[in-house]
């Protein structure tokens, strides 16, 4: 018998994978005896030892067998046929059939998520090719986080974490956040939510899951927003709803006259605070007409407040929340633009109604989400660091706001309308081509420019017939939103007029102003 070592890890370990070639390839048959540790030892030049370790391995995992007295050690005789070993090792010979997709025979669930991401198209890719000029959406300043106080708040809290801190959490989140939460958003957002009816969550699209799991069944009908955030058309199709649009307009979403319970709604899904992707604010009237529309149909309204605390024209607005009556508004937020996205923690203002299926549901899926960094963001509000944050990076943020705006009025003049400038960490942007007509394969050119970007048809189920261009700009210096706006003017082949005439597009009355002005009113 010829064992060939490979030279990799330890002697006993070479042996063992040795042995365990020649019993697969059939070099050694089974029953066949193999060799004393005493004489494999000799044979290879080893210690006894390493021929002893590697022969305990392979009895223990049933390679080999032993028997007492003059039979020995014997190659394990309830082996598998030839063809099934031969299936998993790389032999020379026909291929094999090699499982595929097709195989698999997934479940309507299944086929259902895998249809919903590919109608997500490309902004759903949430870790995009790194690219100079990034002004792809959805990411906070980065450059403005309090690292240090960060890390001081969670290493304090992991220095004097309890066996209770380093157990599995409540799925329903720690005590401590969402008491917090709840004192924040009471006296900031006007939304009456205790710490019993708040529910921490692995970040928006965790909430949007376990909104879906628990009240939709295929077929239901849920009013969605046109355009709106991928994610949440993702989640509900995922669900086997049936999604029906209304059109965004100055005023956000145009709610729909209240049907018959034949044709009723099961939830409707907005963004009145920061409408994703236009930016326009939902009005008070509109809010009141929404919730009026949803106890008409017996509907529950999600409200995704996800970037609702960046406001550069006064203080925050009342949530809708803090409107609701019925027990009917899903209330959802999350830390992800405040702080960043890597720390997937969010939550749900939920109706006392859901509190008790959403928590149960999210206890079968999950076994609790991260304490420690519960525990550090507790802190991190009560300490009054989040508030003081929020000050310095609304600030920030308000101006890079101006320096994309004056960007953009300097490369494209009258070619461009910018919406929804007013708050949030994007703005959306109305291009127009040669003779003001589409810009084909806008995001392709930018990218071979080096700047990122979404084309707004990917928020769209039926795209519009203009060309749009989201444009985020947190995680940019104004240097750099200057040069990336310089080089999507050039690729794009934009050539501005003589007179810098621009159009901006003011998201609360609807009127459009020159560059100078919204500066002004800036």
């Amino acid at each position: 018998m010829m064992l060939q070592l490979d030279g990799t890890g330890p002697l006993y370990q070479q042996i063992y994978r040795a042995f365990r070639e020649e019993i697969l390839t059939r070099a050694l048959r089974p029953g066949e005896r193999v060799p004393s540790t005493r004489a494999l030892a000799e044979l290879l030049k080893v210690s006894r030892t390493s021929a002893v370790s590697a022969y305990e391995q392979l009895l223990a995992e049933g390679y080999l067998e032993a028997h007492v007295g003059a039979a020995g050690t014997v190659v394990a005789s309830a082996l598998p046929p030839d063809s099934l070993f031969s299936r998993s090792l790389k032999l020379p010979g026909p291929r094999p059939h090699t499982f595929r997709r097709a195989d698999a025979r997934l479940s309507v669930a299944g086929e259902r998520i895998l249809r919903a991401a590919r109608r997500g198209t490309d902004h759903w890719d949430l870790r995009p090719p790194h690219i100079r000029y990034d002004f792809r959406s959805c990411r906070p300043a980065f450059d403005d986080l309090p690292y240090a106080l960060w890390c001081r708040l969670l290493g304090s809290r992991a220095r004097h974490a309890s066996q209770r801190d380093l157990m599995h959490g409540p799925p329903e989140g720690r005590w401590e956040l969402r008491e917090a939460i709840g004192s924040r958003l009471r006296r900031l957002r006007g939304v009456d939510a205790s710490a019993e009816r708040i529910v921490i969550v692995n970040g928006a699209q965790q909430a949007l899951d376990l909104i879906s799991r628990v009240l939709l069944n295929p077929g239901d009908r849920v009013l969605i927003e046109e355009p709106h955030y991928t994610g949440a058309r993702v989640a509900f199709i995922s669900a086997g709803a049936e999604l029906i649009t209304a059109a965004v307009d100055n005023d956000a979403i145009r709610v729909p006259k209240a049907t018959t319970r034949k044709h009723a709604f099961r939830l409707a899904y907005v963004t009145p605070s920061h409408q994703f992707p236009t930016g326009v604010v939902l009005p008070i009237a509109r809010r009141l007409e929404l919730l009026h529309w949803a106890s008409r149909v017996g509907a529950f309204v999600v409200e995704d407040d996800y970037d609702s605390e960046y406001r550069y024209d006064g203080p925050p607005l009342q949530a809708l929340a803090g409107l609701d009556r019925e027990g009917r508004v899903i209330y959802v937020g999350t830390f992800s633009k405040i702080l960043f996205p890597a720390l997937r923690l969010g939550y749900l203002v939920l109706p006392e109604s859901l509190v008790k299926p959403i928590v149960t549901a999210k206890a079968l899926g999950d076994a609790g989400t991260a304490t420690l960094e519960q525990l550090a963001i507790a802190d991190f509000i009560s300490q009054g660091h989040f508030d003081r944050h929020l000050r310095r990076t609304n600030a920030s943020n308000a101006a890079r706001r101006s320096a994309l705006v004056g960007a953009v009025c300097k490369e494209f003049a009258e070619c461009a309308e910018v919406c929804g400038a007013n708050a949030g960490l994007h703005v959306l942007v109305w291009l127009k081509g040669k003779n003001g007509g589409r810009i084909a394969d806008v995001s392709g050119k930018a990218q071979m420019a080096g700047v990122g970007l979404y084309a707004v048809d990917s928020f769209y189920i039926k795209p519009p017939r203009r060309t749009g261009v989201v444009l985020g700009y947190a995680p940019l210096r104004e240097r750099e939103i200057r040069e990336g706006i310089r080089r999507l003017a050039v690729a794009l082949e934009v050539t501005p007029d003589p007179d810098g005439s621009f159009a901006v597009f003011n998201s609360r009355n609807g009127h459009k102003k020159t560059h100078q002005e919204s500066l002004r009113a800036y």
